[in-house]
């Protein structure tokens, strides 16, 4: 085969510009000098050990995180979520990393998704900004595009989950046949991605890493005292207004705020919202434009969430139930995740997505975390 056939190849490949320049850069004379037969193998092979890494390896391991293991001043707890690694300093302050991670059934995927931390937290930085008029958040600063750090809180062990669509979860619990969800009522005769006439709000309990959040009722809450009456009353009104605000603001950029949850805290007394907000993994969106077109037609909806990372696993034979094996996820696929988080960014925060340098990404993280301490 052609030696040009091999160089086109060559200059396709994601890892040419990190090994194969590397050479021409650094021994031009030697490549000069050899034959055009050994330069013609010298490709083929270069070609053969890209092609391997790449089918053997995850070669968007190296730009993603997926575990920290800092070691920060004052440093008394670290706590490694599903997504985030939260490092908790001198007992009151919570350094939060947002990973590459990607869970979904509860189940940590294998595969880090580029970018995907920054996306999430620079998504909820913003959104913890444009609701503090309507409850104190526990946000301080976020000084890495995958850090925010802030005041530590107790949290409630349910999380409200607030649905405006019946979709999802709540769509394949009612397909089944139930006509309740966590004490709440459903009429009969509504269809798929069907608007609520009020947003409904279906609690869950917090499970521990590795199980699975359970659904529960307003009342089994009250009455097994995991939240007092008067709490439960201010976390449904915040609960309530936190949606409002988002589904205004989502309107105004041509999308739909189908459901989210939100996580509550509290701290001498007062009620924090505490963790995400508003984001594709704690949310879901449709888009505005031909909603109710496609909604007439009985067509899937065009939305933003990783509703469809979930849909690509059923396909595959996975619910995250136990003897079940996650697919193997294809770097290609892997690629496609990253750009729909991309996309959601841009589409709900109305700027473009700037990429944060990922070439030393623990080394950075690890460096701005320590700056922001240092000033403390």
């Amino acid at each position: 085969m052609p030696t040009k056939t091999y160089k086109q190849k060559l200059l396709k490949t994601k890892y040419y510009s990190r090994n194969f320049r590397f050479f021409s850069m650094r021994f031009p004379l030697v490549l000069l000098k050899i034959s055009k037969r050994i330069r013609k193998y010298f490709m083929r092979i270069c070609l053969d050990c890209i092609i391997f890494a790449q089918s053997h390896f995850n070669i968007y391991s190296m730009n993603t995180i997926l575990k920290t293991d800092f070691s920060f001043p004052g440093q008394t707890h670290i706590y490694k979520g599903k997504v985030r690694d939260v490092y908790t300093i001198n007992h009151d302050t919570l350094v939060m990393v947002a990973s590459d991670r990607i869970s979904a059934f509860d189940v940590v995927l294998p595969k880090g998704i580029p970018y995907k931390g920054q996306v999430l937290n620079q998504i909820a930085s913003k959104f913890l900004d444009a609701t503090a008029d309507i409850v104190p958040n526990w946000k301080i600063e976020s000084p890495d595009p995958q850090v925010t750090i802030g005041v530590k809180c107790e949290p409630f062990p349910v999380e409200m989950i607030i649905r405006g669509y019946l979709t999802g979860s709540s769509w394949r619990t009612y397909k089944s046949g139930a006509r309740e969800i966590c004490g709440v009522p459903i009429p009969d005769g509504m269809k798929e991605h069907q608007r609520f006439e009020k947003p409904i709000i279906t609690p869950t309990t917090k499970a521990e890493l590795g199980l699975h959040d359970e659904d529960i009722s307003k009342e089994e809450i009250l009455k097994s005292g995991l939240v007092s009456e008067a709490d439960y009353a201010l976390l449904e009104k915040y609960t309530q207004e936190l949606f409002e605000r988002g589904s205004q603001i989502a309107e105004e950029k041509g999308l739909l705020l189908v459901d989210t949850k939100y996580e509550f805290g509290k701290k001498d007394g007062v009620i924090y919202l505490i963790d995400e907000i508003h984001t594709p993994d704690s949310s879901r969106y449709f888009y505005k434009e031909g909603y109710q077109e496609r909604f007439d037609r009985g067509e899937a909806q065009k939305q933003l969430s990783k509703e469809f990372v979930r849909e690509w696993l059923m396909e595959n034979g996975f619910q995250g139930q136990k003897g079940q094996q996650v697919p193997e996820m294809t770097d290609e696929f892997v690629q496609t995740i990253s750009e729909r988080y991309i996309e959601l960014y841009e589409k709900i925060i109305g700027e473009d997505f700037v990429k944060a340098d990922v070439s030393r990404i623990l080394t950075r993280v690890e460096k701005n975390i320590q700056d922001f301490l240092s000033r403390g």
